[in-house]
């Protein structure tokens, strides 16, 4: 997403419905009370009714599918900005007329002078449309500007930037001189443009654009939308949406349709809008909060339950009219509909012989004449079956899109459309004008481009109509469940009828009557559509363009007028002086986050935890809002060093972060921070308990250390508040050693401090159960996800084990780190309540993710040791009597077997059992898992190298976690690395083949 902001406005407060907060009503009069450059801009801003003028503006929104081809370009300037290209006699629109320079072009000799280095639109076009200087606002839409059917291009993880400056180009070509490029968005082969004239584009504040991608995988970006926000005058808000829907004739292609239009509304968002006074209206801007929105593009909906062959047989009887010459289109549209017509003779129909020549050949000029009646000059449009009009009318009715918008599945809320009174759009041979697809496909006529258009009045007309519609079904709902099955039954009600509903059920609309808009900061703007129509007459695409001219009327900031404002609350804040100290009020959120073993004390003062866990962050909020008159400078002070606590705002278990930067422009998580609120502003201050150090684990698990602290709270000239916060922890098996683990009763770590037993120091395993549990899981679930991967992945893609060395045990996979994180702690709570890992995690949660969670919780697990498997005195034996006796023999000795290494390595461990019995299951368990991957590597060869593979990477990763150095002296680098290598050479002999 990218924005734009051209004015430097200053970060206004992030929460407007606090107490003491300015109302946002035009016309409020009133100023603060103490002279600060915010709330100097706050009480102008409530007097921005005084320096607010009405303006009018023309939008001219156009959309075009330029199909990828060479020299569409070319025609840019003369159908979007010039207005040409326009068929009169194909559209039953009636246009004022241009100034006539010559004889316009005859269609035949248009189509024959077609090249792709020039314009298609005809010689001597004067333009019916509105164009150049008389136009404020030029949005330009483009479909496939690039060939989107091609997956190279669909799944560039970038886009190629030279087809939008061709098509730049081609547009500030056209466009008079002073207009200013104003936003531009490019998706794939979408591309959005906004230009403003030289008066607008100082008025134009806020733009900010970003993309959706619905294509393939319903994110990438061969479908999808481009989206723009403006905001127009200081005042009203815009909001454009190019877009090119799925294709396809198939109902599954219109439910696609539908889907891609949702995820474009629910996905777009823009950087937040910021009022005059500095405020950001809404946090996170998207399409529907706007003042008047415009949907344009390929949206590819189709004529449904016609057949496409009548369908392009009945327009082209129209559109044989317009060559007076033959010509290839021509021939095409007269053979066609002369076959058609040989077809029914031969069906045994009665022929028109109107129609043919003595010969008994197709004669056109005659065809036309018998399908126009007699008299059809006398007849109004609407009433003459051969008309064009009504030909329109015939075949509305089975467009999709309005169908949709009707059966509320799509644009159903608030958006209207224009009369549509010209040919469908697509689909048309390149180079022609009324031939429509004669390649052997004949795909059948469609409205695919289209221009919609909403105002926040229409969409909340909606709601309201959807919110009467649930409260009638639920009053009905109540009158059944009472035996009433029938309303008119209550005799109290004579007849059921509201004439200010008449009609509300249809809920598609395509009147052109200005409609009155009311803004979001509360002004009167009004909405006109003034044109609607396609360019039939463009050939250099299988789609005619579309555009449609709005005249918007709207209210503006006047410099001037806001200028004079500025100054008279100046003057009075000058001449106000207030003496009261900052005021605050500290509002805690005591939710509980809806954890139902959490533990939340009756006392609710202060900030309660709950019941916490090893590695699982936990949030509460606070909000701080200035319920007084003046500014209040707030911040968390340091408390003094002491033994038993750190220097800091904060315990090192916590951390306060703002959801602001502070005054001097740092990271809200700086120590020593300010943060200023003006009076009625609020700050929310997050409070996140994060237990992960080791060190305050152990010290928690024994008991040392308790979770409650006391922070302050500092206001500048004012009072202090002390806020205390506290938890509850749950003890965790990590970070204990293997000694304590031994003697944990079945029930795991929580039993034990629920249910002491007499025999608490009783060692009740041969080995921690914990590794017990996690070895066994990890073994059955690799086994589940080699089985899973074989059969349902693509020989082309590299299984994990190919892609990430140490896997499963160190898998940066594409699983969601979030998500990841809380699969492990979901492991991490059922080796503390002995609860069966396998089943603790949530529902549909694939082995491969199963399996990398345990892998990697245990891999920590064993990390977390206070003693290690191999303790710091067993790796001192280890390393004088084994490793480094044979390091420093004079004489190189006899090589030793593997199995010879390992029977003195096992000799030195067997002193300490519990160790020994732990390390020769976590071998054992890993060479099972590097024999079962290896073994889904296929030939010999390969398994031979995924093996190899695996227990370098295994004995680097586990010697690390399992070996645990003496620590004083500290080893020099070398030392260190020497020692290093040792350690996996341990885990290394095991692993062997």
């Amino acid at each position: 997403m990218s924005s734009i902001r051209p004015r430097d406005l200053s970060p206004g407060p992030q929460i407007r419905a606090t107490p003491g907060a300015y109302p946002s009503t035009p016309g409020d009069s009133g100023s603060p009370t103490e002279s600060s450059e915010l709330s100097l801009s706050q009480a102008v801003y409530k007097r921005r009714a005084k320096y607010t003028v009405s303006r009018k503006i023309r939008i001219k929104v156009g959309t075009w599918n330029v199909a990828a081809l060479t020299g569409t370009e070319k025609d840019i300037g003369n159908w979007f900005i010039h207005g040409k290209g326009i068929s009169e006699s194909l559209s039953t629109h009636s246009f004022d007329d241009g100034i006539q320079t010559g004889v316009l072009e005859e269609v035949g000799h248009q189509e024959a002078r077609r090249r792709k280095t020039a314009s298609t639109t005809p010689l001597n076009d004067p333009g019916f449309l509105p164009g150049g200087d008389e136009i404020g606002l030029y949005v330009l839409g483009l479909q496939e500007i690039v060939d989107v059917s091609s997956t190279a291009e669909a799944l560039k993880p970038y886009n190629d930037p030279h087809p939008s400056r061709r098509w730049k180009h081609a547009v500030e070509s056209a466009l008079p001189e002073g207009y200013v490029k104003i936003a531009e968005q490019q998706l794939i082969g979408l591309f959005l443009v906004i230009y403003a004239a030289p008066n607008i584009a100082p008025t134009i504040s806020d733009v900010a654009t970003t993309s959706v991608g619905t294509g393939l995988m319903g994110y990438m970006g061969n479908k999808g939308a481009v989206v723009a926000r403006i905001v127009l005058g200081g005042c009203t808000r815009i909001v454009f949406v190019d877009c090119h829907l799925s294709a396809g004739v198939e109902k599954g292609n219109l439910e696609r349709r539908d889907w891609d239009a949702s995820e474009v509304l629910r996905r777009a968002r823009f950087s937040p809008v910021y009022n005059g006074a500095g405020d950001v209206e809404e946090a996170s801007d998207s399409i529907g909060s706007e003042d008047v929105a415009f949907w344009f593009g390929d949206l590819n909906y189709r004529l449904e339950g016609m057949a496409g062959e009548d369908v392009r047989r009945v327009l082209m009887l129209h559109t044989q009219n317009e060559y007076r010459a033959v010509g290839k289109s021509k021939r095409k549209i007269d053979a066609e509909l002369a076959l058609h017509d040989h077809s029914v003779g031969h069906d045994g129909m009665e022929d028109d012989s109107s129609s043919r020549t003595s010969s008994g050949t197709y004669s056109p000029s005659s065809a036309a004449t018998s399908m126009t009646l007699h008299l059809s000059e006398a007849l109004d449009p609407s009433s003459d079956p051969a008309s064009l009009q009504t030909t329109l009318a015939s075949l509305l009715p089975h467009d999709q899109l309005h169908q949709q918008m009707r059966n509320r599945k799509a644009f159903q809320d608030g958006w209207r459309e224009g009369p549509i009174d010209f040919l469908p759009t697509y689909k048309y041979d390149v180079g022609s004008v009324g031939m429509f697809d004669s390649s052997e496909k004949k795909r059948g006529p469609s409205w695919c481009d289209r221009i919609l258009f909403r105002t926040r009045r229409d969409k909340q007309a909606y709601e309201d109509r959807v919110q009467k519609e649930e409260s009638a079904k639920k009053r009905d709902d109540e009158m059944k469940a009472h035996g009433i099955d029938d309303p008119t039954i209550n005799e109290e009600v004579l007849f059921d009828y509201d004439p200010a509903d008449d009609g509300a059920d249809d809920d598609y609309d395509d009147s052109q009557d200005p409609e009155s808009i009311t803004t979001a900061a509360g002004f009167e703007d009004t909405l006109h559509l003034e044109y609607y129509t396609s360019h039939q007459r463009v050939l250099s695409s299988d789609h005619k363009p579309l555009d449609a001219i709005f005249t918007l009327t709207y209210d503006a900031v006047d410099p001037d007028l806001k200028t004079k404002i500025h100054q008279e609350v100046a003057r009075e804040l000058d001449r106000a002086e207030n003496e009261r100290r900052p005021a605050v009020t500290v509002i805690v959120d005591h939710h509980n986050e809806g954890d139902s073993n959490s533990s939340v004390s009756v006392d609710r003062e202060g900030v309660d935890f709950g019941d916490v866990r090893f590695d699982s962050p936990r949030t509460r909020h606070i909000t701080v809002a200035n319920t007084g008159r003046v500014s209040a400078t707030i911040g968390f002070t340091d408390r003094i060093a002491t033994s038993d606590q750190a220097a800091g705002a904060a315990p090192s278990w916590l951390d306060i972060s703002f959801d602001r930067q502070s005054d001097k422009q740092q990271s809200s998580a700086e120590p020593g921070n300010v943060y200023t609120l003006e009076p009625g502003d609020a700050t929310n201050v997050g409070l996140t308990l994060h237990i992960a150090d080791l060190n305050l684990v152990r010290a928690l698990n024994a008991g040392n250390v308790h979770l409650e602290d006391v922070l302050v709270l500092r206001i500048h000239n004012g009072r202090d508040y002390f806020l205390p916060v506290r938890a509850r922890w749950l003890p965790s098996s990590f970070g204990r050693s293997v000694d304590e683990l031994l003697r944990l009763p079945e029930g795991g770590v929580r039993q034990a401090q629920r249910h002491p037993t007499g025999d608490a120091n009783a060692v009740k395993w041969s080995a921690p159960r914990e590794m017990f549990r996690l070895t066994e899981a990890v073994e059955e679930l690799t086994e589940r996800a080699v089985a899973e991967w074989g059969m349902r992945c693509a020989n082309d893609e590299k299984p994990p084990w190919e892609q990430h060395t140490g896997w499963p045990f160190s898998s940066p996979t594409t699983e969601n780190s979030g998500r990841k994180n809380g699969l492990k702690s979901h492991v991490r709570e059922a080796l503390d309540t002995d609860t069966p890992i396998l089943e603790c995690f949530p529902a549909g949660t694939s082995p491969l993710h199963k399996l990398e969670a345990v892998a990697e919780t245990l891999l920590a697990f064993l990390a977390s040791l206070s003693d290690g498997i191999i303790t710091a005195s067993l790796w001192t034996e280890l390393e004088s009597s084994v490793l480094l006796a044979r390091e420093k023999s004079k004489r190189p000795p006899p090589p030793l077997s593997t199995e010879e290494e390992k029977l003195q390595i096992l000799d030195v461990l067997t002193s300490s059992p519990a160790h020994s019995t732990s390390f020769a299951f976590l071998t054992a368990m890993l060479v099972k898992i590097i024999s079962e991957v290896a073994s889904a590597a296929g030939a010999v060869s390969d398994q031979a190298r995924v093996r190899k593979e695996l227990q370098g990477a295994y004995a680097v990763l586990f010697a690390e976690a399992v070996v645990r150095t003496p620590s004083s002296p500290p080893p020099p680098p070398a030392g260190a690395k020497a020692r290093r290598g040792r350690g996996e050479r341990v885990l290394g002999v095991f692993l062997g083949d």
